[in-house]
């Protein structure tokens, strides 16, 4: 887990980066390679989040963990992310700061018409390298869902899918549960 940034002086790019988004009121932003960006999904985007919550949940807190949109920090590169949802261990999910990826049992980013390139492969690279258990990708404009895992050089080494909205994706261990992603198709 790391805290906040210190915003203090002789601090190097990265930091100063990271910190001016730690600073930015109002909307959530994320830093994607260097470049700030909001963090202000559509309603629709927003609904298919909780539509894979709400499966979700019940083994999320048997497993003693929460499932949320904090933030991920990626040090030594000029990223700091916004996950659609990523699931912690509760007791890192208390210290405020922001964790790592490798601190997470599944990172989920569903996509909008703004940002679907950048999380079918910037964030699915990212993710691999800092070594993400489980990475879920929704992809509203393909209309399909994609789980990767086994994270490796250079990326993730095991894809499953794309499989079309309506198909039954098995999460594996330590979820052991399908999702039904039926309800992720725009209605």
């Amino acid at each position: 887990m790391t805290s906040a940034p210190d915003c203090g002086q002789g601090i190097d790019s990265e930091r100063a980066l990271k910190c001016a988004e730690q600073r930015i009121r109002g909307d959530r932003v994320q830093i994607i390679e260097g470049i700030i960006e909001p963090a202000s999904p559509t309603w629709g985007h927003e609904r298919a989040a909780r539509v894979l919550r709400r499966q979700i949940e019940d083994r999320v807190d048997a497993l003693g963990c929460v499932e949320g949109s904090g933030n991920l920090d990626l040090p030594g590169s000029s990223n700091w992310y916004v996950p659609d949802i990523a699931v912690v261990p509760e007791a890192l999910a208390k210290g405020g700061g922001a964790l790592l990826p490798d601190r997470t049992l599944l990172v989920v980013e569903v996509t909008s018409e703004s940002n679907a390139e950048t999380d079918r492969v910037v964030k699915r690279r990212r993710y691999a390298e800092y070594r993400a258990p489980l990475y879920l990708l929704v992809d509203r404009i393909e209309g399909s869902v994609t789980l990767f895992s086994e994270p490796g050089d250079p990326g993730y080494t095991h894809a499953d899918g794309p499989h079309p909205f309506g198909s039954v994706l098995r999460l594996p261990d330590p979820f052991g549960l399908d999702l039904d992603t039926s309800g992720l198709s725009p209605a």
